[in-house]
């Protein structure tokens, strides 16, 4: 209970007449003596906090960048109005800085043995899950002058998801696709392809994909079409140590890394292949398996939500192990890892061998635009020696790149806003040289 903010006015008022015509004790008392037996009869009239209901429903689950609405349903089981301010309280995160005040607050007015539903919207700024902590509650008398208050724990949690914003990507990459299935005399036919239809030759073919056979029951020259494989294993592996934690922008590298994952996962859903996806440093964070084409995205997207970079140095030998277990047989197996030189040459480069023997492997890293801008600038001695630094890192991880693709891994290194079309091109390129 808590006088409010009226009853010290009140109080205040009062004081002052007495103390410039009768300052004494008993003008003092014979003013505040009327004040505090209102009060009593204020708090003895306010509806009793403890004995309130309250539930929760509404959304678990929003992405992030997105709105979501958590309801507070309260009911009032005493025989006394309630009226009360109430105060949401979630995590600092669950709101754009600056708004936390407006969106927790309510003001509510619950009728004797009635319920009023108070609604909290939540815009949160991180993935993970969001959980509720008190509900805080200010129950007033009918003159405003004494309160009562508790508070209440109603669980709840939002989970906060990627926010996916490569999607944009996805109908033009799919176009792509499509055309890959419907290419006929430009498809050339590699180990990795399957035999579709049989169609009438036209100037152009490539003669070497004359079915003979059919030709001669019929009375033009046919050819074989080919399209892709599908029902392909691929493994996206997401490197979850301590380069992944290194910002980029407004957001770690890992969060850019998600982004390409999910648009590949999506894309390779679509064109019949199966995706698995691994989160590693030095265990396992994430694992995602046997999904199928309609599952395997929203499976990934609740699955990375609660991922965080770990400050420690990833564990080449355990991933290594690791995915081996995970794709037993031949498949893409998709690193989404730094191209920062030691951690390459220190711990991937001695155990490549071991997945590019039995596996076809994509590396994607993301690049920071800084860097790039670095390296242009020019004007004064400063700007300068931020250009030969920004060269010397950008010559060296080219340099590993390159040692990567000697042992025939493919590489993509770009920027966050263009890595996640950039490797659905490199996987689109893998499948249309059949070498999946």
């Amino acid at each position: 209970m808590a006088p409010t903010g009226r009853t010290a006015l009140l109080a205040a008022l009062g004081s002052l007449p007495v103390g410039i015509w009768d300052p004494s004790w008993t003008g003092i008392l014979a003013v505040n003596a009327p004040l505090a037996v209102a009060c009593a009869c204020d708090f003895a009239f306010a509806a009793p906090v403890r004995r309130l209901g309250l539930a929760r429903s509404g959304d678990t689950s929003v992405r992030l960048g997105e709105a979501a609405d958590v309801t507070l349903t309260v009911t009032n089981p005493s025989r006394r109005l309630l009226r009360a301010r109430l105060r949401d309280a979630w995590p600092p995160s669950s709101w754009q800085p600056g708004t936390e005040v407006a969106a927790s607050r309510h003001l509510l007015t619950v009728p004797a043995g009635e319920r009023r539903r108070a609604t909290t919207r939540l815009r949160p700024t991180r993935r993970g899950d969001r959980q509720a902590d008190r509900v805080t509650i200010r129950s007033y008398g009918p003159l405003g002058l004494f309160s009562r208050q508790g508070s209440h724990r109603v669980p709840w949690t939002v989970r906060v998801l990627p926010p996916f914003t490569s999607r944009k990507h996805l109908p033009s990459k799919l176009a792509r696709l499509r055309e890959l299935d419907g290419r006929t005399s430009v498809l050339t036919r590699g180990e990795g392809t399957e035999f579709d239809s049989l169609r009438e030759y036209v100037p152009g073919d490539d003669t070497r994909s004359i079915d003979w056979r059919a030709t001669a029951r019929q009375s033009t020259v046919a050819v074989r079409t080919w399209r892709p494989e599908r029902d392909r294993h691929i493994l996206l592996v997401l490197d979850t140590g301590r380069t992944s934690a290194g910002r980029v922008g407004d957001a770690p590298r890992l969060d850019a890394s998600m982004d390409a994952a999910l648009l590949l996962a999506a894309l390779a859903a679509r064109a019949g292949d199966r995706v698995d996806l691994l989160a590693y440093d030095r265990r396992v964070r994430a694992l995602v398996q046997g999904r199928t084409a309609r599952d395997v995205l929203p499976s990934m997207v609740n699955a990375m939500a609660t991922l965080e970079p770990e400050l420690v140095e990833l564990d080449a030998r355990g991933l290594t192990a690791t995915a081996l277990r995970t794709a037993p047989r031949r498949s893409l197996i998709v690193l989404l890892t730094s191209l920062d030189t030691a951690p390459v040459e220190e711990g991937l480069l001695p155990v490549l061998s071991q997945l590019t023997q039995r596996h076809t492997i994509l590396l994607a890293s993301v690049a920071d635009p800084y860097v790039a801008r670095m390296a242009s600038a020019r004007g004064n001695t400063e700007a300068v020696y931020e250009a030969a630094a920004a060269a010397q890192a950008q010559s060296e991880r080219h340099r590993t790149a390159e040692q990567l693709r000697r042992h025939g891994v493919t590489v993509v290194d770009e920027t966050p806003d263009e890595l996640a079309p950039a490797l659905a091109d490199a996987y689109l390129a893998l499948k249309a040289a059949g070498r999946l």
